[in-house]
């Protein structure tokens, strides 16, 4: 299961757009930013195809400038 953490930058005064486009998607969880003009973004998905999915999705958002990836981690257990 892919886990992955962003930092979502918004085109200029769209952060709200870009906030309210993010909490629509399921797998995401958001987290705004109240000093700075960016939005921190946990993301879970169920496999690799899934995360691949998302995140065209997440590029794909009108309001987003920029997504940075700041760590990601899957804990599929090893045999």
């Amino acid at each position: 299961m892919p886990i992955k953490s962003f930092i979502a930058h918004p085109l200029i005064d769209r952060k709200l757009d870009l906030v309210s486009a993010l909490e629509d998607i399921k797998e995401c969880e958001v987290i705004p930013s109240t000093n700075k003009d960016v939005v921190v973004i946990v993301t879970e998905t169920q496999d690799k195809q899934s995360d691949i999915d998302l995140i065209e999705k997440l590029n794909n958002l009108e309001s987003l400038q920029m997504l940075s990836m700041v760590s990601g981690f899957d804990n599929k257990v090893q045999n």
